[in-house]
């Protein structure tokens, strides 16, 4: 038995946000001792002009203050993703707002962008701005937002000087309205003053910052087809699929699976693949994808390098396997590699994509 599988059963007597408390505070600490460091050229990923160690990353909602990005990347991650950070602070839903579904390892949750503003995590990244490490800068929008566009711009200008990359989540479900910036329209309009707050800001900062979209699994083929055509006229250096899903289809857990909110971990495996492999088909050469949902193993990344994605993040898998689960996941990449000869990671990427588009 690990030191994850001891303290498991302690943890899941907490509330879901009381342990993700403790698990901020053991990581800030240096409490969770960190695994050796793997190191394998092979896993490197060049994206946007970055050099992406391993193609492993902590997805948005984790770290969402800025609280720990550097003790996160020492647990194996290639990159991590700090956010989904808003202008104003707000407290976001009423508690309780976090449910796990245990017998299905997933989690609903409905927590509305929970953060404590730009100022406070401006603050936090300034003072590791000389630590290495790629460091992403999720942004979003005030629910009480008159204008949710200019939230995204105000974003880019805040934390231009410091974000490794940036995200534009436009696909939580628990900002009413937000997803309707997914449609193809609102689309190229945020994108088109995203990418003219950008170029302000590379002229007053002297430096390039890719910038990349996520977007939700809740989209039909028409919505792909618009979407990709959106990004393709864009400047996006990447696409994120996928964010949580409204659906409740096959689930175990009856007990909360009306609860609303979105739904992540393995439930979202499948559906969050399909989705990666259908943009693969259209925009996957061109822009390069990010796969997120339900990563929970070595054989679940394999998967989605597969099905066409090129980096991958993870954070509820981790919630049921533990902090270690994507240093267990490079070394398995490793080993995949070893047994099949294959001389870089990228040459999964898209290979298997017919069999899920």
């Amino acid at each position: 038995m690990n030191l994850f599988q001891l303290f498991q059963p302690a943890v899941f007597a907490l509330s879901p946000e009381r342990a993700h408390e403790v698990s901020i505070s053991a990581l800030r600490s240096g409490f969770l001792p960190a695994p050796p460091v793997h190191v394998d050229d092979r896993l490197h990923v060049e994206l946007a002009g970055l050099i992406f160690p391993n193609p492993v990353g902590l997805a948005a909602g984790f770290d969402k203050n800025a609280e720990v990005p550097d003790a996160i990347l020492k647990h194996g991650f290639g990159f991590t993703e700090v956010g989904t950070i808003t202008p104003k602070p707000q407290t976001g839903n009423p508690k309780p707002r976090v449910f796990r579904l245990v017998e299905d390892k997933g989690v609903i949750n409905r927590l509305g962008f929970n953060n404590y503003g730009h100022e406070i995590a401006l603050k936090r990244l300034n003072a590791r701005r000389k630590n290495h490490g790629i460091v992403g800068v999720n942004i979003g929008a005030n629910k009480d937002s008159s204008d949710f566009v200019s939230d995204y711009e105000k974003g880019i200008e805040t934390f231009y000087p410091l974000a490794t990359y940036f995200t534009a989540n436009i696909s939580s479900p628990n900002t009413p309205g937000l997803r309707n910036l997914q449609g193809k329209e609102a689309l190229e309009k945020l994108l088109s003053r995203i990418f003219a707050q950008v170029e302000r800001c590379e002229e007053q900062h002297g430096r390039k910052v890719p910038v990349f979209l996520k977007v939700a699994p809740d989209i039909d083929e028409a919505e792909i087809d618009d979407i990709a055509e959106v990004v393709l006229a864009s400047s996006l250096s990447a696409l994120i699929v996928s964010n949580t899903t409204l659906d409740r289809d096959n689930l175990k857990n009856r007990l909360h699976a009306s609860e609303t909110g979105g739904l992540s971990g393995k439930p979202l495996f499948e559906k969050s693949t399909r989705v990666l492999a259908q943009f693969y088909k259209r925009i996957g050469k061109t822009v390069p994808l990010i796969g997120v949902g339900g990563i929970g193993s070595i054989s679940d990344a394999i998967t989605k390098l597969e099905a066409g994605a090129t980096l991958l993040q993870l954070y509820t898998g981790m919630i049921y396997e533990g902090p270690n689960l994507a240093h267990k996941i490079t070394k398995g990449l490793s080993r995949h590699l070893d047994a099949t000869g294959g001389e870089s990671i990228t040459a999964l990427t898209g290979s298997k994509s017919s069999d899920w588009a």
